[in-house]
């Protein structure tokens, strides 16, 4: 399990929100209460941290900042709601590993709930909720009248120490839990939902970190349950934060795109990720690796093992032609290196497309193990550009992936 990684510390300071004036009838707009709560405990720097309390209730609010040393906990039956006057939202600048908003050109909206710097950060409580209310983001997407990238639920960025467990994240406006430059993260225990058709909604994209937990989750959302990602190709590059060390355990949940997803940004490197017992249902695709010319970088020593698929577009995906470029400068010749990617104890029910492999012509995909798949599906494996083994495969794999024993 992830216990171990980060040192579960007992808060003697606790405040409540209602110490500040917040009210939770859903009507008052907290954010004064959030911000004086917050500013208290960063400034008294109580020894051992302080936890805030959100007491059962909604409590409306708009974006805030979390600090150093404190415990964001929700009773049972407590709602932290976001606002949904788009207009006045705050904006931050471009993460520099990806040089502009991941949506459009300049800086992006700033999360809802937001940390920069922080180091021993949890996020917890008794399976209260953390509500986006990102309908009104989801519809400026779709009518095509967003000015900036949407603020992702949660968003920690150069922070350590964090722990996200035992509450539930609902409709965020993009993104929902992005840790980004962190080291040292746990997130379990998490429940993450969202409408099959909100627009990229990922569940947890864990971003040019290091020594990250992910496991006993339930994520249904409209994008990728959970994905690795490091920067997005010249700005990556330059960037050079490579995402590694990143377990993932014991996720359920359905999606039409990725179960697990290591990609398409993966210009600082992507290595050691192991993803296990793994059960999806309802997918566009099991597993998916996906990069693209422009990005460079790597994706190595891949491990992922015991996943269950049932009624999926397909099984496995590896594709070297996926994602869109930040502007035109992205360099064409930065290709990136795929290898050491092992597969192993894949079962499918009802996978239109088994797999499909295909890798770049310049750079192609080597190492490429799979052991022990079955996928009851419709359409074989199509494979290009890769060199691998395989063993126990069904259906029967490419030639590419020349059989060894059994």
């Amino acid at each position: 399990t992830c216990s171990g990684i980060v040192p579960l510390r007992y808060r003697k300071d606790k405040i409540s929100i209602t110490d500040f004036g917040g009210v939770g009838d859903g009507r008052k707009v907290n954010t004064k209460a959030f911000r004086a709560a917050i500013y208290r405990i960063q400034h008294l720097k109580r020894r051992g941290g302080t936890l805030l309390y959100i007491p059962p209730g909604v409590f409306l609010t708009e974006s805030f900042n979390l600090t150093s040393h404190m415990t964001l906990y929700l009773a049972r039956g407590a709602v932290i709601r976001a606002v949904q006057d788009t207009w006045n939202w705050p904006l931050i600048d471009a993460l520099p590993s990806y040089g502009r908003g991941r949506e459009l050109p300049g800086g992006r909206y700033m999360s809802f709930i937001h940390g920069d710097g922080l180091r021993d950060v949890v996020i917890t409580g008794q399976n209260g909720t953390i509500d986006g209310q990102g309908e009104v983001w989801w519809n400026m997407w779709r009518s095509r009248t967003l000015k900036f990238t949407r603020p992702n639920l949660i968003e920690l960025k150069n922070s350590k120490e964090i722990i996200i467990s035992n509450v539930i994240f609902q409709n965020s406006p993009f993104w929902n839990i992005h840790p980004v430059y962190c080291s040292d993260v746990v997130i379990h225990h998490v429940t993450i939902l969202a409408p099959q058709d909100s627009p990229n909604t990922d569940g947890i994209d864990a971003d040019s970190s290091f020594n990250v937990c992910i496991e006993d989750s339930y994520i249904s959302t409209g994008d990728d349950l959970v994905a690795i990602k490091s920067g997005w190709d010249e700005y990556g590059i330059a960037y050079g934060r490579p995402s590694s060390n990143i377990t993932i355990r014991r996720i359920t949940g359905s999606s039409p795109f990725a179960g697990i997803a290591i990609g398409s940004e993966t210009s600082g490197g992507i290595k050691n990720i192991v993803a296990e017992h793994i059960t999806l249902f309802n997918m566009g695709v099991g597993v998916n690796i996906k990069t693209n010319i422009g990005r460079g970088g790597y994706i190595k020593n891949i491990r992922i093992s015991n996943v269950y698929v049932e009624n999926a577009r397909y099984g496995i995906k590896l594709a070297g032609d996926t994602g869109d470029h930040p502007d035109a400068y992205y360099n064409p010749n930065a290709l990136p290196i795929v290898k050491g990617i092992h597969i192993k104890n894949i079962w499918g029910v009802n996978v239109q497309n088994a797999g499909s492999i295909r890798g770049l012509k310049g750079s192609p995909f080597t190492g490429i193990c799979l052991s022990e798949i079955n996928l009851h599906g419709y359409r074989t494996w199509k494979c290009s550009d890769v060199i691998g083994t395989s063993l126990k495969v069904s259906p029967w794999p490419c030639s590419e992936l020349r059989t060894t024993g059994g």
